[in-house]
């Protein structure tokens, strides 16, 4: 019976929301040289990977956090996740700005939170960490309290776990790097040796260079 983990790895590989080229890398925002890159925003263009997503979250949620109040989606890549799982489970939404606004009502959080309520986070994607724990940050901030975080994929960073444990934030993700290399592997989709260069990356992807 395959897991969560290998079945959402799948879904993305099919979907190309993750593309992995150990041959040919990535330049990301930051910089850094990469053999994979995960654009979890196209899970939206496909109902059924879509619903399956919606619905393995709702499920972690519910089974988790059942006393949650408010569902919170990280922007911009989360604001249609978060909302479709708010749906699902008929809970309020919000979402969270990478910044202020720069008029109007200058907000940083959009949707109405109120102190003291129990808040889940909903993110696309896990790097280092930093834009996700600035949103759990805003959220304190406004005096409401955050149960946890769900994602659907990390890359298993280090420094990602470290500023997670510091922040005392409970992270739970569909799939992950570390899970989707021996799917992609066995199924082809890298050879044995692009699978050897993609876990050299993993070890120091900051200083990595084809």
């Amino acid at each position: 019976m395959e897991k969560l983990a290998e079945i959402v790895a799948k879904q993305l590989l099919q979907i190309k929301a993750i593309k992995l080229q150990p041959a040919n890398p990535f330049t990301w925002a930051s910089g850094w040289n990469s053999p994979i890159y995960c654009d979890n925003r196209k899970t939206l263009s496909y109902p059924e990977v879509r619903d399956f997503i919606k619905l393995e979250f709702a499920r972690l949620v519910l089974e988790n956090y059942p006393d949650v109040d408010v569902v919170a989606g990280v922007a911009t890549g989360a604001i249609a996740q978060g909302a479709l799982v708010a749906d699902s489970i008929n809970k309020p939404f919000i979402y969270v700005r990478s910044a202020a606004k720069g008029h109007g009502l200058t907000n940083l959080i959009e949707g109405d939170l109120k102190p003291g309520q129990k808040v889940v986070v909903i993110e696309d994607l896990i790097s280092t960490g930093g834009s996700s724990l600035k949103a759990v940050e805003a959220i304190r901030e406004s005096g409401a309290e955050v149960l946890g975080m769900l994602a659907i994929f990390t890359y298993g960073f280090p420094v990602a776990a470290e500023a997670f444990e510091k922040a005392c934030v409970e992270l739970t993700t569909l799939s992950s790097y570390e899970e989707m290399i021996p799917f992609a592997s066995a199924s082809g989709y890298v050879s044995a040796e692009d699978v050897a260069t993609l876990q050299e990356w993993r070890k120091d992807p900051a200083s990595w260079n084809k």
